[in-house]
């Protein structure tokens, strides 16, 4: 309600301390609670959910600074401003570590006590409102992701069958011109499927899906998988596609799905952008604590000045023949994004003409005779 008082919980073992400031609050126009102790201060805490708390140092049992350790617990968004009469910065700064908005040294005037206070709740909307438009954010990104996937790719792909329905003559003859018009407009409805499925991923990636599938897995395997399903892409394009084998340890925490969309993209570009017959080369290399997969290719390098670039999301470079760059522009952003939920890295090394090389860098599981 906008004609709700803000609520000030003063926690003080002094009785004179906890009256005066409760006049100059209720004066002021807030509504004023008191606790004798941190115990009942934090169970008022509970009660009454205060907007600002605040909180003697030096009291009986429970000290200030274990209220300050326990009282976000009800409310991480609630201001604590620490009041003492022992006012030293070791005290300061071990009171701002454990979470206090600011420091209020006994004595003070009627005046400081409104400074710091009104400071302290304009401080609080602010929490408030950039966690309402964090949240109103979430729902709108579910909300439209929930409309792209329903009301947007589930129309399309209908519409693409019967593209394809119609070009296969189903419904009837297709003139050679109607053939090839057809073609196009399916050609063009796929590019747009690509776009908006590789939008989801991105989507989907932007609100930390990864994380809570992450479990111990072995990047050999994840690897064997990926080339063996893409070595007929690679003999189509006479491309000699190579995992080499290794021996080291290579179990790192990670997802299956989301690591193999990751080596995928990275494998298809190797192909895509290589040389006649030229060769990919997959291999692993192992250091202390992490596991590197390189991506080798022989193919045509990239341009130096499109390298600080290319993970950027959009950004695309044009193949030497195409009349326009192909793909989403997506793909290694989606697999950069990847990476380093895994808490990876992902870079390149390359030179025009001379080829490629990414390399992703995720750290090793830990062994589980070390989980304690």
């Amino acid at each position: 309600m906008l004609d709700e008082k803000p609520v000030v919980l003063v926690i003080d073992d002094e009785e004179a301390m906890r009256d005066s400031c409760s006049q100059i609050l209720a004066k002021d126009g807030f509504q004023p609670e008191t606790a004798g102790n941190g115990d009942v201060g934090l169970k008022k805490a509970r009660d009454v959910k205060p907007d600002l708390v605040l909180i003697d140092l030096k009291m009986p049992g429970i000290s200030g600074f274990e209220v300050l350790d326990k009282i976000k617990e009800h409310d991480p968004s609630i201001i604590s401003i620490v009041i003492t009469g022992y006012a030293t910065v070791e005290s300061a700064v071990e009171a701002m570590k454990k979470g206090a908005y600011d420091f209020l040294p006994k004595p003070f005037t009627p005046d400081q006590l409104r400074i710091i206070i009104r400071r302290g709740l304009e401080r609080r909307r602010l929490i408030q409102e950039t966690e309402r438009l964090r949240r109103e954010k979430m729902l709108m990104e579910e909300n439209f992701i929930t409309m792209v996937s329903h009301q947007l790719r589930s129309p399309l792909g209908t519409i693409a069958q019967y593209f394809e329905v119609i070009l296969a003559g189903m419904v009837g003859k297709v003139e050679p011109r109607q053939e090839e018009m057809l073609a196009k407009a399916r050609d063009r409805l796929e590019s747009l499927m690509e776009l908006i499925n590789d939008w989801l991923d991105m989507a989907r990636m932007n609100r930390g899906q990864i994380v809570d599938r992450l479990k111990p897995l072995s990047l050999k395997e994840v690897l064997k998988d990926i080339v063996e399903f893409m070595q007929p892409s690679a003999q189509k394009e006479n491309i000699q596609l190579e995992l080499v084998s290794y021996s080291g340890r290579d179990v790192v925490q990670g997802d299956d799905e989301t690591l193999k969309q990751v080596f995928s993209n990275l494998i298809t570009n190797a192909i895509k952008y290589n040389t006649p017959n030229g060769k990919v080369k997959v291999f692993l290399e192992e250091t202390e604590d992490s596991v590197a997969v390189n991506v080798e290719d022989t193919g045509i390098g990239i341009p130096e000045e499109h390298l600080n670039y290319i993970f950027d999301q959009f950004y695309r470079i044009k193949k030497k023949g195409e009349k326009k760059s192909g793909g989403t522009g997506l793909g290694l952003s989606i697999a950069k994004k990847i990476v380093e939920a895994h808490a990876g890295i992902i870079r390149v090394v390359s030179k025009t003409g001379k080829g490629s090389t990414f390399t992703v860098v995720l750290p090793k599981a830990r062994p589980e005779s070390e989980k304690e």
